[in-house]
């Protein structure tokens, strides 16, 4: 049984993401500011497929008023083995509290699911953002060129 939890907060909404949704994340993801310049090529091609959202715990951050509305932010967590896979806020919607309040769905959804650490292989300019909310560096994972000419922090949240 997948039991699956939806927060709100300050106007905000957290809800399981669905297969409908699948073409809003993948605009969301490659229209990242944060990909610009030379991590563009990472997300050009990138898709988030309907069976990606079906198969893994993927889940949106909407306004609490226009649930159906945009996606302001969201989060994919791999449960084997244990992996905060994506995790995107829209550039219009930075500063908002989003990622973080992400992360907390994300640190419970691990929690129910049973987990003791969740991974995650950081974007380098995010590296920041996921020590502020917890999550402690633990090396490098080296450029896989051609997908990714540039070493990546590795680090871990603790579920407890």
């Amino acid at each position: 049984m997948q039991v699956s939890h939806t927060s709100t907060r300050g106007g905000l909404v957290v809800r399981r993401a669905v297969a409908r949704d699948a073409k809003r994340l993948t605009r969301l993801v490659r229209g990242s500011r944060a990909y610009e310049g030379q991590y563009a090529a990472m997300v050009a091609d990138y898709r988030v497929g309907p069976d990606y959202v079906e198969t893994h715990r993927v889940f949106v951050a909407v306004d609490a008023d226009d649930a159906a509305g945009p996606v302001l932010g969201f989060y994919a967590l791999v449960l084997v083995p244990p992996e905060l896979d994506l995790l995107f806020v829209a550039d219009e919607s930075q500063g908002r509290g989003i990622g973080r309040l992400l992360v907390e769905h994300m640190r419970s959804e691990a929690r129910t699911a049973g987990l003791t650490q969740v991974r995650v292989v950081s974007h380098p300019p995010a590296e920041g953002f996921y020590r502020s909310v917890g999550a402690l560096p633990t090396g490098t994972v080296p450029a896989n060129p051609p997908a990714v000419a540039w070493d990546r922090p590795e680090l871990r949240f603790s579920i407890g």
